[in-house]
């Protein structure tokens, strides 16, 4: 061969390789692991995954303000080992596929050592086995559905599980508030929205309650008339929604339209000033259940809340700062534990935690990853606001 040419042609083999090397190439078919590197870093990257943008954003933006203020206090106390913390930001706008690509830049490219995120249960678990196979910490800061840490052993949540709350509250319900007949409404295009129902059905076998309605809708529905008409004529004591708070409030628009006078209640998916500010009157009485509260707080939280309102103008965080904080908090222990910042390494410091006083409450990992808190906060909407109508103990059997 001449030499010229074979010299050239050696050249451009080169500089393929080294692009391929570059832009993490053959990563996601191959499942090779790109996370060794960052142990020789100068900073520890933490990826978040959620959206910014979009119907969702109510969820993503308050988990990054966390995850920034939990990094800043880390950075300032000497971060890991001297290293200093750096979170890998991106917009997934709620899309799974924009999930699925920006799960696999943020390894493959930025080269994190564990992602945050998403608070939603469908781009969970689709970014899920991404991380895995990669060898990545994931923590979702808000998923509650069923089906999530099964995905894999670097899977893990710091939310309240709806197998948690619910059980919980379905003797309130029944109890004091004197709840006997329910009407259940799923969007059944909502992943987080179907297994919550399931979670619902499951909790109220043997107890004195009875599903005298069980309606389908899906996100994104304008018109509920069917539903709400149908539900009226089985008179309910209450309407269980399993789904999020922009359809929660044309329900409950709807149901006060035809003379319905039954509270709604629902998960953290509820959880949002947009139903109040979408729903208005019709919503006054709806309950929601969450893992935070600002009210009663901890000494931990109390400290959050009052550090929070001096970096975020004033503003009373909620529920996803909560959690995006703690889920910052419980990686960056369990490196300092495991003194590696290598997932490898520290994944077994994560699934150890227990007993941990995070800001959202007392977070202990089971052995199958997911988490038990305590207790459980259930919210009110009263006079155009949420305001703590109970906080339920949670007894773990």
């Amino acid at each position: 061969m001449n030499l010229k040419r074979f010299g050239a042609l050696t050249v451009v083999i080169l500089l393929i390789v080294s692009l391929m090397a570059g832009c993490g190439g053959g990563t996601q078919e191959t499942g090779k692991d790109t996370t060794g590197e960052t142990e020789g870093a100068e900073t520890v990257k933490i990826g978040f995954l959620g959206a910014l943008t979009g119907d969702v954003a109510m969820y993503g933006q308050p988990t990054l303000e966390g995850m920034k203020m939990a990094v800043e206090e880390i950075n300032a106390a000497g971060g890991i080992d001297g290293k200093m913390l750096e979170i890998v930001e991106d917009d997934n706008r709620g899309d799974k596929q924009e999930g699925a690509a920006i799960t696999q830049k943020l390894i493959s490219r930025d080269k994190v050592v564990a992602i945050v995120g998403d608070p939603t249960t469908g781009i969970t678990k689709v970014a899920a086995p991404i991380a895995n196979r990669n060898q990545v910490v994931l923590i979702s800061a808000g998923s509650t559905g069923s089906g999530v840490v099964e995905l894999g052993e670097y899977i893990f949540r710091d939310t309240l599980l709806d197998s948690v709350a619910i059980p919980a509250l379905i003797d309130y319900f029944t109890g004091e508030l004197g709840y006997k007949k329910v009407a259940v409404i799923t969007s059944q295009n909502n992943d987080y929205s179907v297994g919550m129902t399931e979670v619902f059905k499951k909790a109220i076998e043997g107890k004195d309650i009875e599903i005298v309605a069980d309606e389908k809708v899906n996100d994104g529905d304008k018109d509920f008339s069917g539903q709400i008409t149908n539900i009226k004529s089985k008179n309910p004591d209450v309407i269980f929604y399993s789904g999020y708070y922009t359809e929660g409030a044309l329900i409950m628009k709807e149901a006060r339209k035809q003379g319905l006078d039954v509270n709604m209640f629902g998960g953290d998916g509820l959880y949002s000033p947009t139903l109040i500010e979408l729903g208005g009157d019709a919503v006054e009485g709806s309950m929601v259940y969450v893992g935070f509260s600002p009210e009663q707080p901890t000494p931990e939280t109390a400290a959050f809340i009052e550090n929070f309102k001096a970096k975020y103008d004033d503003k009373t965080p909620g529920l996803f700062e909560a959690q995006g904080y703690d889920a910052v908090m419980i990686l960056a222990e369990a490196m300092k534990r495991a003194g590696s910042t290598d997932p490898k390494v520290f994944r077994d410091e994560v699934a150890n935690t227990k007993d941990f006083k995070g800001v959202s409450g007392t977070i202990t990992f089971q052995e199958n990853q997911e988490p038990i808190k305590s207790p459980v906060y259930l919210l009110e909407v009263k006079d155009g606001k949420y305001t703590l109508k109970k906080k339920v103990p949670v007894t773990v059997e």
